[in-house]
Order: structure tokens, then C-alpha cells, then sequence
């Protein structure tokens, strides 16, 4: 579920991530122009990634609880709470199949 919200979310605001790849890409031009050393630019790249993770990760967090109280909000049984009530809906018109068998079918 979380990898279907990721890419709706994505492809619903258009949102541009940079990946890690990327972020060297541009780290490593940054290297190249002498504007950051390679150390720094290797710590910077880990920075941002983990960065961006954890931004994801809240955000990833917020819209899963928001998805569990709207779905929650529309009073639907829990696939386990339906088969529950199945099985009691099997058990009760066994014993009703038994009832008619020895005492008649009911009058209503």
C-alpha cells in the first residue's frame, strides 16, 4: 500500500525528487568547479538523501493515518469482522436447518 500511495502521490502533484545519483551529479560538478571539496560534497550528498528520507517518512506517515481515519470515517466492516459474521450467519442457519428438521418448519 505504502509503494501505490508513493506514486499517487507523486504523479498526482508532479513532485520532482532528486535521487541520490543525482545528487552526486551535481555534488561532483559542484567537486569539479572546486566550489566543494570531495569530502564535503560526499557528506553533503549523505545529508540531503537522509534528509529527504525522513522528510518521506513523516509525510509517508501523516498520509497513511489520514487514509486509515477516511476509511475508518466510512463505517466499513474489517475483512475479519465480515468473516466473523459470516461464520455466525453459516453457524445460525445450521441450527435453524436442525430446529426445522425436528420441530417443523417455524411459522412466522
Amino acid at each position: 500500500m505504502r509503494n501505490e500511495i508513493k506514486k499517487g502521490l507523486f504523479a498526482g502533484i508532479g513532485a520532482v525528487t532528486l535521487t541520490r545519483e543525482r545528487l552526486e551529479q551535481v555534488i561532483d560538478k559542484f567537486v569539479k568547479d572546486s566550489k566543494l571539496d570531495r569530502e564535503e560534497g560526499r557528506r553533503l550528498v549523505d545529508e540531503l538523501v537522509e534528509a529527504g528520507e525522513r522528510q518521506w517518512s513523516g509525510a509517508e506517515d501523516r498520509i497513511l493515518e489520514t487514509v486509515k481515519k477516511g476509511i475508518s470515517s466510512l463505517d466499513i466492516g474489517r475483512r475479519s469482522e465480515v468473516q466473523e459474521l459470516r461464520e455466525r450467519v453459516e453457524n445460525l442457519e445450521k441450527r435453524l436447518t436442525i430446529m426445522e428438521e425436528t420441530h417443523g418448519p417455524a411459522r412466522g
